[in-house]
């Protein structure tokens, strides 16, 4: 387990991080990786949408360009407050939570969608936070998460285990399937000078 996948250690790392977050993080994942993504799901008739591991809010922007109204979760108040800035902390298009991807505030059965951009590889038992995310899915919902790819070389493979959750399709497809979920399909994203850094999987919650 790297030294992020801690839920304490993770949140004073985003406590100083969240100062220079918006400004770094379109360097790895940026808006068309974002679009990208946003289209390998289908929102008609998608009215609850569920972000988890907002952060900043910046996947929860490219959510309101296809919904309404998104629920947000994260567990950082650094990073929740710089997106309340954006959205506004109540009242907004936005339903703020804070809490953790292994214990969901919802209830069974709640969403059409769930999301999650940047965070799988802080999560200490992922395979539970995705039951999770199948648990507060409606029957046939669908989920998207987007992960750091485990990269090719072998030095950079010992650097990233020791520093948080790094995984391939193959593990992709095993935790995802551990956790319920039918029709898991990856695709490889990345900026131009790392076209695969990201990992991003679609699956959907079983009819019930």
């Amino acid at each position: 387990m790297g030294i992020l996948e801690n839920k304490a250690r993770a949140r004073l790392f985003y406590k100083y991080l969240s100062t220079i977050y918006d400004r770094i993080n379109p360097f790895i994942w940026n808006e068309e990786m974002r679009t990208e993504a946003l289209s390998l799901l289908n929102f008609e008739d998608a009215e609850m949408v569920l972000d988890v591991g907002c952060g900043t809010g910046f996947a929860t922007e490219g959510l309101l360009e296809h919904v309404d109204t998104v629920y947000a979760l994260d567990q950082s108040e650094h990073q929740l407050e710089k997106a309340y800035a954006k959205f506004g902390k109540t009242g907004g298009p936005v339903h703020f939570h804070r809490g953790d991807a292994e214990r969901l505030p919802f209830e069974t059965d709640t969403f059409d969608i769930v999301w999650s951009s940047g965070s799988i590889e802080y999560w200490p038992e992922p395979v539970l936070a995705l039951r999770e995310f199948n648990r507060v899915l409606k029957p046939g919902g669908q989920v998207l998460v987007v992960g750091p790819n485990y990269p090719d070389n072998r030095i950079a493979q010992v650097l990233a285990d020791a520093m948080m959750l790094f995984y391939d399709e193959y593990e992709a497809d095993r935790m995802f399937k551990a956790a319920g979920f039918e029709e898991v399909k990856h695709l490889f994203q990345g900026p131009s000078y790392e076209p695969e850094v990201a990992i991003t999987t679609i699956a959907r919650a079983p009819e019930k």
